[in-house]
């Protein structure tokens, strides 16, 4: 399972270290896309699979299931983590996405989402006052 924050920062190549602490989960080959809310997402192999298998699902009749098929599967890299433990994020991604130098690493179960520092920092304090009112609301039924 992946979990846990790390800032890095991107080089010249726009290459980061992937954490130790998720290396070994990830394998070598991965899966970039769009995230949410300013984002990109990275999943293994098999999590990738598993996760458009759900969109495989959705009615491509419906207007909004094309355009999230479209718009998310349009986004898709194939990449691999170099034997010095590093991913790079295309030049092109980088600019689409507005990812900048300074970055965080989110571990989330069955993905990585990388952001600009200065997002997630803006992100967090949006919406961490909503964090106990959400984890009330989501896991009261759970729990």
């Amino acid at each position: 399972m992946l979990f846990g924050n790390f800032e890095y920062q991107l080089d010249d190549k726009g290459r980061f270290s992937v954490p130790s602490k998720l290396r070994g989960e990830l394998g070598t080959n991965v899966f970039l896309l769009k995230g949410f809310d300013g984002c990109l997402s990275i999943y293994t192999e098999a999590d990738f699979i598993q996760y458009t298998q759900k969109l495989k699902d959705l009615p491509f009749e419906k207007e909004k299931a094309r355009l999230h098929q479209r718009i998310l599967l349009g986004s898709v890299e194939m990449l691999s983590i170099d034997k010095q433990g590093r991913l790079q994020i295309p030049a092109k991604t980088i600019k689409k996405y507005q990812i900048s130098k300074n970055i965080v690493i989110l571990g989330l179960m069955d993905h990585i989402e990388i952001w600009s520092k200065e997002a997630y920092e803006d992100y967090i304090v949006k919406n961490e006052k909503e964090f106990e009112t959400n984890a009330e609301d989501l896991l009261k039924n759970e729990i």
